[in-house]
């Protein structure tokens, strides 16, 4: 079986269709400073950038279109390869992930265990209210900007954080692994890391000369890592299909990329004789044969968490234990005291 091709993409991202200030085109060229590979767009109750025809390849980036489905309020969610867009008003966010099923698409809970800032009244909450909904396909685990303008304390803390994003992210809130763990101990959940950005500023002949969080820095930061079975062939729809199915999958890792290229990490259940049995996202049954495997591509401070507790550590560049008890298996990669990569789990049964 070929090695997998991986993807750095940033999910979650808004233009000026919505309420961003950068056109598909602009976010696409600063995907490509910043190294990304792919772009997921999610504009707010709109696939214009779709009907447009403005997904598809802008150079070495793929920009898939989904949406951000936006009560007001809180109960958002990131839906993918939809062709007509689905209405909210008058359904509860179970009818919403039901209607985004049955119209052949996926998604994902938007910053789901949003609180609100303790700090700066007029950052209300965005939470997502019915978390048993056994219908979505995962969640956004780490909201780069949501997760993390709740968490500052201070003006001082939200300046730096808008000067210089890699002082201050360092790791999802404990509050979000644990809930994750709780919902992959009854069923699959798939996590990713989302940026929610805008690029806020003012556009003026075209171009936003006053800005805060400019998409290349934000790009830079929290990315999705996508596993794809094969190399990008250039066809749009073939590649953003083939990106979709393993995101869907849960063959995917969260990597904070301005720490350290994440690239080259591995999670997979493997045999005694080193063939992958299952990889990440995928369940295998409990065997003392079979041996959970993680690689990173420099050494760091690796952890296997079954459950939501350590059951075992190393520090390196891989860490092996055996596949023998049954429970949700995931990997934490921590450099420098900050979590660096965060992999889907591996379902042991």
């Amino acid at each position: 079986m070929p090695a997998p091709v991986d993807l750095a993409c940033v999910v979650h991202c808004h233009s000026t269709y919505s309420d961003g200030t950068g056109t598909v085109g602009q976010i696409a060229a600063a995907a490509a400073r910043a190294g990304a590979d792919a772009v997921l767009l999610t504009d707010h109750d709109t696939l214009a950038a779709r009907i447009r025809g403005e997904e598809g390849w802008h150079g070495n980036v793929l920009v898939c279109v989904g949406v951000e489905i936006s009560p007001r309020g809180g109960n958002h969610y990131l839906a993918f390869d939809l062709d007509e867009l689905v209405p909210h008003e008058d359904r509860t966010p179970r009818e919403v992930v039901a209607a985004v099923t049955e119209a052949g698409g996926f998604g994902f809970l938007a910053h789901p265990f949003s609180q609100g800032s303790p700090r700066f009244e007029r950052a209300s909450g965005m939470p997502w209210d019915d978390l048993d909904d056994p219908g979505f396909a995962g969640i956004e685990l780490w909201s780069q900007v949501t997760d993390t303008l709740e968490g500052l304390r201070s003006v001082r803390e939200a300046a730096a954080f808008v000067v210089a994003p890699e002082r201050v992210l360092r790791a999802p809130p404990a509050r979000n692994l644990r809930e994750w763990d709780r919902l992959a101990a009854r069923r699959p959940v798939v996590a990713l890391g989302g940026i929610d950005a805008h690029q806020f500023g003012v556009r003026v002949a075209g171009r936003v000369p006053l800005r805060l969080m400019g998409y290349a820095r934000s790009f830079r930061h929290l990315r999705t890592h996508v596993l794809v079975d094969r190399p990008p062939t250039g066809e749009a729809r073939a590649d953003r299909d083939a990106l979709y199915a393993a995101l869907r999958a849960g063959r995917c890792y969260l990597a904070l990329d301005s720490l350290a290229p994440a690239r080259g990490f591995r999670f997979a259940a493997v045999g005694p004789r080193g063939g992958v049995r299952a990889p990440m996202g995928a369940q295998t049954p409990a065997d003392s044969g079979v041996a959970l495997a993680a690689h990173v591509p420099r050494p760091a401070h690796l952890r296997l968490l079954r459950d939501g507790a350590v059951v075992a550590e190393a520090h390196g560049g891989e860490l092996r234990a055996p596949a023998a008890e049954p429970g949700v298996h995931r990997i934490e990669a921590h450099l420098a005291g900050r979590a660096w990569i965060i992999s889907n789990p591996i379902y042991v049964r």
